[in-house]
């Protein structure tokens, strides 16, 4: 990961970065986000390059080089996001199954008694797509953390289940279903039906 850390980070155009003492302020056509400065790095502004750099290049540790690594990657991640949002997409699979918007919010009907509301973070846009028989949630963010988070939240509602394959789930998910206990006592080997 050290490589990896070492790599400036192009800034695209239409993009302003702010280093403070504490944050990083990042700012494109797609939103603002901040980033919490590393006590244990140097960051520099050269033309169009962002330059990450160890403080004490003597203490080089395993674990040092590990977050070098992630914190380029993390701070990568939001450039590229405030230029263009990341997207993740929810499927609803079952009879009965809706959402739909209210306000910051997504309610769902998934199988209770009653609707579940999902408040949304603030950094994170969504939309219903009820064109198709599989409704649709899509999720929007420039912050990947926060677009990722929201989904697993939202998925975590209503799980996608493996017999009929009810819930759920990520648009590029595949549950693995399982056989329920009726269909496989008929198909196991002595069964006998009745005449």
């Amino acid at each position: 990961m050290s490589r990896i850390g070492k790599l400036p980070i192009q800034i695209p155009d239409g993009v302003k970065i702010n280093i403070g003492p504490d944050k990083i302020k990042i700012e494109g056509p797609k939103g603002k986000l901040e980033h919490n400065v590393n006590p244990e790095f140097n960051y520099e502004l050269d033309n169009k390059e962002l330059k990450i750099t160890f403080k004490n290049k003597n203490d080089l540790s395993k674990i040092n080089k590990m977050f070098y690594g992630m914190e380029r990657s993390i701070l990568n991640s939001k450039i590229k996001g405030v230029v263009q949002e990341y997207t993740k997409v929810l499927l609803l699979k079952g009879v009965g199954y809706k959402a739909q918007m209210q306000g910051e919010a997504i309610s769902l009907t998934v199988g209770f008694t009653h609707p579940i509301v999902y408040k949304l973070p603030k950094s994170v846009k969504a939309e219903i797509d009820s064109s198709t028989k599989t409704i649709k949630i899509i999720l929007k963010s420039c912050d990947k953390e926060m677009v990722g988070k929201a989904a697993a939240e939202i998925r975590k509602i209503k799980p996608p289940e493996p017999y009929q394959g009810k819930g759920i789930m990520y648009e590029d998910e595949r549950v693995r279903r399982k056989v329920g206990k009726a269909a496989a006592t008929a198909g196991a080997p002595g069964a006998s039906s009745s005449k």
